[in-house]
């Protein structure tokens, strides 16, 4: 078991961005940067479960809102006009040992500094 601290993630720019422990309910751990109003707080989450078929599923999720002070009758208020979301699941056999998990999370980090996924999420470029 992790004990939770923070996370520290770097934007594409390379500004880091820190994410404090928020909550950890039913082995969800969720962080959040604070954005100074709640609706706008960036929020990471990670989870570590054994499946009912015995396999561990690890998820972990991101949810990046842009908010923008919309006027409303003369009042000013934060308003959240769109979130970016991010899902990775892992699932392993129980008898997958360390170094097939390190393996799988070497893969995962190099598929998302491949140019054809980049070329996706940045561009939104389709294959052909």
């Amino acid at each position: 078991m992790t004990q939770m601290t923070h996370l520290v993630l770097k934007d594409h720019a390379g500004t880091d961005h820190t994410f404090n422990p928020q909550d950890l309910t039913s082995g969800v751990a969720t962080y959040a940067e604070s954005a100074g109003v709640p609706i706008g707080n960036k929020v990471a989450s990670y989870s570590v479960k054994r499946t009912s078929t015995g396999k561990w599923k690890v998820v972990c999720k991101l949810a990046i809102p842009t908010v923008q002070d919309v006027v409303v009758s003369g009042i000013s208020k934060p308003t959240v006009v769109r979130t970016a979301y991010v899902n990775i699941e892992f699932a392993f056999d129980p008898t997958s040992n360390t170094a097939e998990r390190q393996d799988v999370l070497a893969y995962a980090h190099n598929l998302l500094a491949d140019s054809d996924i980049t070329a996706g999420v940045v561009d939104l470029s389709a294959p052909f």
